[in-house]
């Protein structure tokens, strides 16, 4: 590994975090969910799983200008966005067998860096960790990006659903993926090195690409 890798921290999502959550929120969707929801997902769903990926500070702990201090201003666009530290979030609910994708974001200064993939990787592997046979998802027929991520990790378009956006009346695809079988986890676990070769992932109670690969390795 090198130093070059992007340092982050992933961790679960916490009440003090919703007003930097609603920030991105509205950044990134024309209806954003209000704080109330954020809350209820944190505080009262116990099937939510709510995530966050922040910036780390020079000490590995949340906070803005790390990477900026790191690499002296040098990596565009991997620059501190203003004074948040959270830089991306998504959300999960797992009703028995089934987990599904609620919604995933990415600051847009930092897209392209694959924080976006690290967050789907991590809600995947929370799945498996939950016992759930099939994740799903819905996303914008036009969204041509989230779609081709979906589908590097196995999902496939189960169905449609129709006007399902209200700001333009835009089509969902339903997305599915299932098995997660043996076979499956071992195919995460190589996207999970992949990704550990570009990001340095500090966790907080939650699988990384670097551990679930070595437990998938060992368990090869």
């Amino acid at each position: 590994m090198t130093n070059n890798r992007l340092p982050v921290i992933v961790r679960p999502m916490a009440l003090d975090d919703v007003e930097q959550v609603l920030r991105l929120d509205r950044m990134s969707f024309p209806t954003p969910w209000s704080a109330r929801t954020y809350h209820h997902e944190i505080a009262n769903n116990d099937r939510a799983t709510m995530l966050v990926v922040e910036e780390p500070d020079a000490e590995g702990n949340p906070g803005s200008g790390w990477l900026e201090r790191l690499f002296g201003g040098s990596r565009e666009p991997r620059q501190p966005v203003s004074a948040s530290s959270i830089i991306a979030y998504a959300g999960m609910w797992q009703i028995a067998e089934e987990a599904h994708i609620s919604t995933i974001a990415v600051h847009p200064d930092w897209r392209g860096n694959k924080l976006g993939e690290l967050l789907v990787w991590t809600l995947i592997w929370v799945a498996i960790k939950q016992n759930a046979e099939l994740v799903t998802l819905e996303v914008r027929i036009s969204n041509e990006v989230a779609i081709n991520l979906y589908r590097k990790y196995g999902f496939v378009v189960s169905g449609r659903r129709r006007g399902y956006y209200r700001d333009n009346n835009e089509d969902a695809h339903i997305m599915a993926l299932t098995p997660l079988d043996v076979a499956y986890r071992a195919r995460l676990a190589r996207y999970g090195r992949a990704l550990a070769d570009i990001l340095l992932v500090a966790t907080h109670g939650l699988p990384s690409p670097t551990t679930g690969a070595n437990r998938r390795q060992q368990a090869d």
